[in-house]
């Protein structure tokens, strides 16, 4: 499924549509997003190296982790970025983002560049769209954005803003895709919300033991996230054409070397996974077996419950079928006693108005007037 999202981001969006956006969503409890977009970051650098991507270059800007630490991951997984590397480009706002240095990065200076003031949003997107266009000009040819966490960019300007720049960055021409990371327990359900509406595909890291919420003592809870720290459930969600969604699940499991992915591996794991899903509301949706039985047994009064016997409703009228005659006028206030006031089933009474009244009497009231 991973790779499912891995292709939708080489692949890019049509032309004429948005780019493609992933928002990645970790939390205190399952804090692995940055190991997903290293593992997305490093797909992508091998895609375009090898010519399988519609993006030919690639441009990363760095929040929360030095521009060494994401070059020396892609050493690590067989890419070497040199200062010649023209596939690449960084830019560097963790070093200094209020400006404050006001030293220029050494080392690879055709590479990074070191981005002041980060809350100027109109000069950071001019700058991702300039390195951009160093690596593939100012054609048709398109590149990808990676940034490696918002966090920092809400940390320094409003939720307004950091959703224009990433508005304007999917609709720019040249840009294929663009990902990036979210820490959902660190902002807003309406931040969160609103980078969702934003995306076209949405994946977010669940731990594999959950709150205990009550159930154990907190020893017992502290020894199962110990011990399941690093595997969980990885969901994503996807956008498709005419408002339709897809939703996947597997396994992660992340070690010493990175995170690897694998199916589900029990049908119990699918249903605790499907369930996490459900939507968070303030009341139950499912029913436990004691409530469903209960709820078998209630009688609803619109039932019948003569069994094996036909519903008869008397309406007031002669029933020509059997040829009843209608029972004696009630007007006289002695009640008529069958089969059916016998306490046996029910009847309806109907006391008459007069006795000139047509027993018939469902006619318009006001048929006299002229209406």
């Amino acid at each position: 499924m991973a790779d499912s999202i891995f292709r939708k981001l080489r692949d890019g969006g049509e032309e004429g549509e948005l780019a493609p956006a992933l928002t990645i969503e970790e939390t205190v409890a399952s804090p692995f997003a940055l190991d997903v977009s290293c593992y997305l970051l490093a797909n992508l650098s091998s895609s375009i190296l090898a010519g399988k991507s519609k993006s030919e270059g690639l441009v990363l800007i760095t929040f929360s982790r030095s521009p060494s630490f994401y070059l020396h991951f892609l050493k690590q997984q067989g890419i070497l970025v040199s200062s010649s590397s023209k596939w690449i480009r960084v830019l560097d706002c963790y070093t200094d983002p209020l400006g404050w240095i006001g030293q220029p990065s050494t080392g690879l200076l055709s590479l990074i560049k070191m981005q002041k003031g980060v809350s100027d949003f109109k000069r950071l997107f001019s700058s991702v769209i300039e390195a951009g266009r160093e690596m593939v000009g100012d054609g048709k040819t398109r590149f990808s954005v990676v940034i490696d966490s918002v966090n920092e960019l809400l940390r320094h300007s409003s939720m307004p803003l950091v959703s224009s720049l990433l508005t304007d960055l999917r609709s720019h021409a040249q840009v294929s895709s663009l990902f990036w990371s979210l820490n959902t327990d660190l902002h807003q359900e309406k931040v969160t919300n609103a980078l969702e509406y934003i995306s076209t595909m949405k994946a977010n890291l669940e731990p594999l033991c959950p709150s205990s919420e009550g159930k154990m003592n907190a020893l017992e809870n502290l020894f199962l996230v110990h011990q399941d720290f690093g595997r969980g459930w990885f969901h994503v969600r996807f956008k498709l054409r005419k408002g339709r969604v897809r939703v996947m699940s597997e396994e992660y499991h992340v070690d010493q070397i990175g995170i690897n992915f694998s199916p589900i591996s029990s049908a119990e794991s699918v249903i605790a996974a499907t369930k996490s899903l459900l939507p968070k509301v303030h009341f139950n949706l499912q029913l436990s077996e004691k409530e469903r039985v209960e709820k078998e047994k209630v009688i609803l009064p619109f039932e019948h419950q003569d069994h094996e016997k036909s519903t008869e409703i008397y309406d007031g009228r002669r029933n020509l079928a059997d040829g009843k005659t209608e029972a004696t006028p009630l007007s006289s206030g002695e009640l008529q006693t069958d089969a059916v006031s016998s306490g046996k089933g029910g009847e309806i009474i109907y006391f008459r108005d007069s006795d000139d009244e047509h027993p018939d009497s469902d006619e318009d009231p006001d048929d006299d007037l002229d209406i």
